[in-house]
Formats: structure tokens, sequence, C-alpha cells
């Protein structure tokens, strides 16, 4: 079965109605010729953008002059009362400076010492898994958040704050939407933000119980009884430049986007995941049986080889981030078009994953494609360059030891009348939900597919 992606939308429509459109869903609004364009131009009275699917330019904007493109601060309009001066909106000296601070976290051997986290939220996923028609999105969000909290700040999701943040964001998912008017407008900073009453709301709900969280870690840590997990690590590294470290509200600024970046994503990726899985019996079964073997030590993702082919091609299909907004600072041309000073540059992994001149068959479930070749500059489900996300390798170990748990213990098949409709909300969801029939597996029946 063919994995399902948006209707793209007429090649021709009025601007008010691609602007009405690219507000619902940003997938849905593009038209289908973009998944075979080098690049893309659109014009209007408000704003110059180029989607950028060459190798090439991706290469120029994100590695070769990444000075030269910062991150648009349009597109993160909407997100500031959730993530003010994160590592995700800044750019230029700021975002080196937190930089230098966090990368130290997820280096080295961070990895390993998250394994046992990373194992006990994935026992604690299977346990909560009920048989029977289950809404997966909502259990790989649990699951997802779990590991954050664990790994963060030492507590598991049952911990009272650590429930009130996950259900909190939640509710600010529903609430906040992908773009605002400052994507499509350069507001002047005395204009007024018209976000949301429900979003502000929720936004300082999570930064409220995020700023106890980070005090109480900071009391931990002038004690000498602070657990050594990623807040501590984080709380106590200095920038190597300036010798400073985060104070209490960049903390939480920090700590918002590990959640949103770290929950959200992996929260996509696993959902989607069980649902390229469900409508692929062999390919779990495979999973299944390499599952198996299981067994909590660090050395046991080289037997988790499939597993982990199986998490890659779901972020090539359905990556969490579907596009990177960056702007410009000068003129540039790309591929013989004039580009003017503060253009928005669009790279959007979504349609270079399905690209059909650097992909065969590109539509196509195929996690046996990472034994072979893959296109070089294809495939960025996690930026590349400067900004790549500094909890990369984080990701794909959760989300493979995850997928192992819990296929180990369930069969999920596709329900044919529920078949989900991807979307771009904060990261790729499906529209209704993503419903699958889940059953317990007979531990001693798991077939070998070899």
């Amino acid at each position: 079965m063919t994995p399902p992606k948006p209707e793209p939308r007429a090649d021709r429509v009025s601007l008010l109605g691609h602007l009405r459109a690219f507000r619902r869903d940003i997938l849905s609004a593009q038209p289908a010729r973009l998944y075979r364009a080098w690049m893309a131009e659109f014009r209007t009275p408000f704003f110059q953008s180029y989607l950028c699917n060459d190798p090439a330019l991706v290469r120029l904007v994100l590695e070769d002059r990444p000075g030269d493109f910062p991150k648009s601060d349009r597109v993160t309009e909407g997100l500031r009362p959730l993530l003010g001066r994160s590592v995700f909106v800044t750019n230029g000296e700021e975002w080196l400076r937190q930089r230098r601070i966090i990368d130290p976290a997820f280096e080295g051997g961070r990895l390993k010492s998250a394994f046992p986290a990373i194992w006990a939220a994935s026992e604690a996923a299977v346990a909560r898994m009920d048989a029977g028609e289950v809404e997966v999105e909502l259990a790989a969000s649990h699951a997802a958040a779990d590991v954050i909290f664990r790994t963060l700040f030492s507590i598991p999701i049952g911990d009272r704050v650590a429930q009130a943040v996950f259900h909190e964001f939640r509710a600010y998912q529903r609430s906040a939407p992908i773009v605002n008017l400052g994507a499509f407008v350069r507001l002047p900073r005395w204009f007024p933000r018209l976000h949301r009453r429900a979003t502000k709301r929720s936004a300082a709900v999570i930064r409220g119980l995020i700023q106890d969280l980070t005090a109480q870690r900071a009391a931990a840590i002038a004690a000498g009884q602070a657990p050594q997990d990623l807040a501590t690590k984080i709380m106590t590294t200095p920038d190597p430049v300036t010798g400073q470290r985060f104070g209490t509200e960049e903390m939480v600024d920090q700590v918002a986007i590990f959640f949103l970046a770290g929950h959200e994503t992996s929260a996509s990726a696993l959902a989607w995941a069980l649902y390229l899985l469900a409508t692929h019996p062999d390919a779990q079964d495979r999973v299944a049986a390499e599952a198996a073997g299981l067994r909590p030590e660090f050395g046991v993702l080289g037997s988790l080889r499939f597993t982990r082919d199986v998490f890659r091609e779901t972020l090539r299909l359905y990556p969490p981030v579907p596009m990177l907004v960056r702007e410009t600072l000068r003129p540039e041309e790309f591929r013989g078009r004039k580009a003017g000073a503060g253009a928005q540059v669009v790279i959007s992994p979504w349609h270079l994953h399905r690209h059909e001149r650097l992909w065969d068959r590109p539509d196509a479930f195929d996690p046996d494609r990472w034994a072979g070749e893959v296109p070089q500059g294809g495939y960025l489900p996690f930026s590349r360059g400067p900004r790549v996300c500094p909890g990369a390798g984080f990701a794909m170990l959760e989300g493979t030891v995850m997928l192992a748990h819990l296929v180990r213990a369930f069969r999920f098949n596709a329900m044919p009348d529920r078949v989900p409709v991807p979307v771009a909300h904060l990261t790729v969801r499906a529209k209704d939900g993503i419903w699958l029939q889940v059953s317990r597996r007979d531990a001693g029946r798991i077939a070998n597919p070899e």
C-alpha cells in the first residue's frame, strides 16, 4: 500500500485562496509540480519566496553560507509566546552562544547515559498500550513526553508537573496555527501580535510549570544534590567563550524548545512508523523478529538495523518538520532568478524526500533502500550544517528502541475505513489522528522472516 500524502491543490489559485489554504495546511496548499521542480518562485505584494529543491542550493543555504541565510523570524512569530528567545528562533552571536552551551549535552557518551531512561520509557509505553482500536498518535505523544521528562529532569510522565505540562502542551498544539499574519507580512516591532487567546494562555501555563522545575533544579545544583541528567548538564555548562551560564529565564526558553522539538517530532515519527508497519505486515514481522532479542544494553542497537531503517524511511516519507525557512540578508541569484534582500528561502524536506528526480519510487515505503545508495542532498529530517538538530542521534536512538519495544509486544493492523491524511500543524500529524487495530503478540510465535 502506498502511504498517503495530501492531494495537492490545482496550480492556479487566487492569492487570497492560497493564503487561506496555506494557513489551514501548508502541505495540501502546494502544487503537484513542486515534487519535480528544482526551484519555484512565489511573488506576492507581501513577500518574495523561493522553494529550493536543488541539492546544490540546499547545500549553499544550509552548509556553505549559512550566515548569509539566517532563520526567518516571520515563520517563528506564532511560536514566540512559548519559545521566547530559545535556540530555535535566534540567529547570529546569540544563537552561537546558546549552541556552545547546549551542544556538549548531546556529545560523546551522553547517548549511552540516556539509554536507561529511553528503555524505561519504552517499557512504560508498552505497559500503557491497550488492545483494540487505538489512536496511536496520542500513545506516541505520551511516550515521547515520557522520554523527554526522564532524560531532561529524571522524572517520569506520571509525575504531577510532567502530566500538567503534557496535557497543557496538547492544548497548545491544538490552538497554535502553523503560520500567522507575520509569515506573510513583515510586521514592525510595535505592531500588536494577534496570538490566539488560548495559545497565549497555554504557553504561559507551560512556561510557568517549566520555570518551577528549573528553579527546583537550580536549588538542587547549588546543594550538590542534582541528578546528572540533561537539565543539570546544560545548566552547569559555561559558555567556553564568555564563561556565562544560562539564567533561569533563558533556561526556560531552552527547555520549551527541547520539549517542542524532542517531544513533538519524536511523537510524529513514531506514530507514522506504526502506521507504515501496519500497512506493510511483512516489514512489521521483520521488525518483530529483530526485536525478539531486545535486551537493556546500549549495544543492542547493532542488532536493530532493519528497525532503524524503518525509522529512517518514516522520517523520509513523513518528516516531522516539513519546511525550513531562511531569509536573504542581501540580493542573491538562485538558478538565474534575482532574489532581493529579505526574500524567504524555503528548504522543504517534505518535497525533497519525495522528489521524483532524486528518489526511485519516491512515494513507496521501502526500508531496504537504506542498505544501498541514497541520493546525496535529498534527505534532511534534522536539517543540515551548523543548525543541524543537536538531538538527531538522540531521536534516532529513541525512535528505534521505542518502535522495537512496541512491535515486539503488539501487532498493529490498518483500518481501511480510517486512512490517516497528513497535515502540518506544529509537526506533520494526521488530520483526524492515526487509528490502528492493536492486538497482543504471542511472544513465542514471532516468525523469523529469514
